[in-house]
C-alpha cells in the first residue's frame, strides 16, 4: 500500500504520466472496489476515440500534482490491465 493516502475522487479530467513520462491517458473516473466511500483506482482512458482504458490502482500513482493536474506513476504504463 502506498505511504501517502491519495483523495482520487477529483482528478476526473487530470492527465496520467507512466515512469518514464510518457503519456497514458486522461482520468475518466475513480473506481470503487474495496470500500465503499473510498475509490481505490482509477479508469485511464487512452485517447479520445479510444475504446481501451486502463486501470490504475492507487499503489501505482507516485504523486499526484494539483497545480498542473498531473498524476505520475511509479510504473511502465505496459504493466497496466487494460479493460473495455
Amino acid at each position: 500500500m502506498s505511504a501517502i493516502a491519495y483523495d482520487l475522487r477529483g482528478t476526473t479530467g487530470y492527465l496520467v504520466a507512466d515512469v518514464r513520462g510518457r503519456l497514458v491517458g486522461r482520468v475518466e473516473c475513480p473506481m470503487y472496489g474495496t470500500k465503499e466511500n473510498e475509490p481505490d483506482a482509477l479508469s485511464v482512458k487512452g485517447g479520445l476515440f479510444s475504446r481501451r482504458r486502463r486501470l490504475v490502482p492507487v499503489d501505482a500513482i507516485d504523486q499526484i500534482d494539483g497545480r498542473t493536474r498531473v498524476i505520475g506513476l511509479s510504473v511502465d504504463r505496459e504493466g497496466l490491465l487494460n479493460f473495455l
